[in-house]
């Protein structure tokens, strides 16, 4: 199952967001609004529910 993390302004934030958890091995899936597909709308970044504290831990390392 999925869990939402985080919820970005832009989908370059969510690109460079979904980059870094991707570079430390983690799964995340990101969630465009529905409709429409410019990169400047908000996006939501959801990863697996038992790796949310993986999640956590990279968030601090920054």
């Amino acid at each position: 199952m999925w869990v939402k993390f985080l919820d970005l302004p832009d989908g370059y934030a969510a690109s460079i967001w979904s980059e870094l958890f991707s570079a430390q091995g983690l799964s995340v899936r990101v969630v465009p609004p529905i409709g429409t597909g410019s990169m400047r709308d908000a996006r939501e970044i959801w990863v697996p529910d038992g790796k949310t504290h993986v999640a956590r831990e990279v968030m601090n390392k920054i």
